[in-house]
């Protein structure tokens, strides 16, 4: 039997599969404190898999990581939620710790080859996943097989930059289009009209949205503002409107390099629903793309759910230690 590990900023699942796809044999959630760093994590891991090698035979184990991963030496680079992780040989603590074979790779490869080979996107032979959450990641899967690139990074859609203004890195798509990026704006655009005394439409939306979230800026987040917006409040729906048009705009120019007959639409925000984000989505990509691919592809919400990223980690470790 074979272990895939999702290890996210707050969410920590061990699944025992053989990496052909649901159902798991096995699964457990664990959740992650933040302040506790990477040491707290590895603690967890360590704790939950001796229960489960009491009843599974683990001969691999796959990992799909919540950020930047090196996948050739096993190693992660940072993760941007976390303290602990940075340029950590998290392979090699399998093997010396649990004392398991294991790989590690992004979560968003992961989630993106589960899907293409078990969810969404079966059956197709070109398969782009967009996974649009705290952050924006992205995988590519060809005939099957995730496309990582010359340097073992690839897809990297939420890191694009709208427009020849753009000339930082942080001036990308994930900082607008991102559940942290509508939450930012919304919370700037609350913050700037307290010195303004002449708009009341716009004291009206503030408002509502404050007592939506209990007067506290801190505790504004996506749910919160999409369901404001489905209510009819103007501020809201239009930084929504904001986040799928870039979006929309991103995954054109991805289609029209790529040209797939799928794009799979994962995370939190790709949750809100098809009026406030798949259908506003699909309008803005026609509008964007190469017009003869227009109506080429679907574009369709993800299939497997919270357990995607551990579906695909076991295939991944399945095709990988298959001689073994």
């Amino acid at each position: 039997m074979l272990l895939g590990i999702e290890i996210g900023g707050t969410k920590l699942q061990l699944g025992v599969g053989r990496g052909d796809g649901p159902p798991l044999v096995h699964l457990e959630r664990l959740e992650v404190t933040p302040q506790l760093g990477a040491d707290r994590i590895r603690r967890q891991i360590h704790e939950a898999f001796g229960t489960i090698l009491h009843r599974y035979p683990i001969t691999a184990i796959g990992i799909g990581f919540g950020g930047p991963v090196d996948s050739a030496r096993g190693r992660v680079i940072t993760s941007h939620q976390v303290e602990g992780w940075r340029d950590f040989p998290l392979a090699d603590w399998c093997r010396q710790t649990l004392g398991v074979r294991a790989l590690v790779a992004n979560d968003s490869d992961c989630a993106g080859l589960a899907e293409a080979r078990f969810g969404a996107g079966k059956g197709h032979r070109i398969v782009v996943y967009n996974n649009i959450g705290s952050g924006i990641g992205g995988a590519i899967v060809i005939e099957g097989q995730l496309y990582a690139g010359s340097q073992g990074v690839a897809a990297e859609f939420g890191h694009l930059r709208p427009g020849l203004q753009a000339e930082r890195p942080d001036q990308d798509v994930e900082a607008v289009a991102s559940g942290w990026g509508i939450t930012a704006a919304v919370r700037s655009r609350l913050s700037g009209l307290e010195h303004v005394s002449n708009q009341p439409r716009e004291f009206a939306d503030a408002n509502d949205l404050l007592s939506r979230c209990g007067g506290s800026l801190d505790r504004l987040d996506t749910k919160i503002i999409a369901a404001a917006a489905r209510a009819g409040n103007r501020l809201a729906a239009e930084e929504f409107d904001r986040a799928c048009r870039t979006i929309g705009w991103a995954l054109a120019q991805v289609i029209t390099v790529l040209a797939p007959s799928v794009v799979v639409m994962g995370g939190g925000v790709s949750l809100v629903g098809e009026d406030l984000f798949l259908g506003p989505l699909r309008s803005y990509v026609a509008r964007y793309v190469f017009p003869p691919l227009v109506g080429t592809y679907q574009i369709v919400p993800a299939a497997l759910g919270e357990e995607v990223v551990v579906h695909g980690a076991l295939a991944l470790a399945a095709e990988t230690f298959a001689a073994g």
